[in-house]
């Protein structure tokens, strides 16, 4: 029904944010919300996706065309929901992704929460030779490396430690990585929520 939605970010949160379209806000799901910031004036556009279940309507967002298809190309596996798929995207490297799909590199996929070995050997069998007509973005290059200011960053710790729980992983396994994070110097909780994707991904 919707391709895109463009209007104001009026709130962020770990769990969705809401975007203002002709008076009237949208909440939207996203991967990663903290991609996006609160702004009076700055009009965003966010692709979505409408899903539909017994008496249950979501909207999905995406901050780019191509990571829009390849959740639903996600969505098309055996096993993944929208919750899954949304996690999966949350971490920055979607090149990674996609070439750990083409490698049949059942390890990595396991790293993502729900994800089990037939879970993943099924995105792979499902999603091989299939990822090369999405819509060529900087969406679908790999992780940049984060550098920025110190700062005591506690809110956005705590922030991101939600974002976490929101996108389903265990408390076991955020615990482990947050220690780390505590010496993670950095400024936005996207930067900490980016951080504690990649420390989980090393597991």
């Amino acid at each position: 029904m919707y391709e895109y939605l463009v209007g104001l970010v009026t709130y962020v949160s770990p769990f969705y944010i809401v975007l203002e379209v002709a008076g009237v806000g949208y909440k939207l799901q996203l991967a990663n919300p903290f991609r996006l910031q609160v702004s009076p004036t700055e009009m965003q556009k966010v692709y979505v996706f409408q899903a539909i279940r017994d008496n249950d309507m979501t909207l999905f967002g995406f901050t780019s065309l191509a990571e829009k298809q390849l959740f639903e190309k996600l969505l098309k596996v055996s096993g993944i929901g929208p919750k899954s798929a949304l996690a999966i995207l949350a971490n920055n490297d979607h090149a990674g992704l996609i070439n750990a799909i083409q490698d049949d590199d059942i390890g990595y996929l396991t790293k993502f929460p729900g994800v089990g070995k037939k879970t993943a050997q099924q995105i792979a069998l499902d999603l091989k030779g299939k990822l090369g007509d999405l819509a060529t973005t900087d969406a679908l290059v790999g992780q940049q490396q984060i550098e920025l200011p110190a700062d005591d960053g506690n809110d956005y710790l705590n922030e991101s430690l939600a974002a976490l729980q929101a996108l389903g992983y265990k408390e076991t396994e955020i615990k482990r990585i947050r220690p780390a994070l505590k010496e993670f110097n950095a400024d936005s909780t996207d930067a900490y929520l980016s951080e504690a994707l990649r420390l989980l991904m090393k597991r």
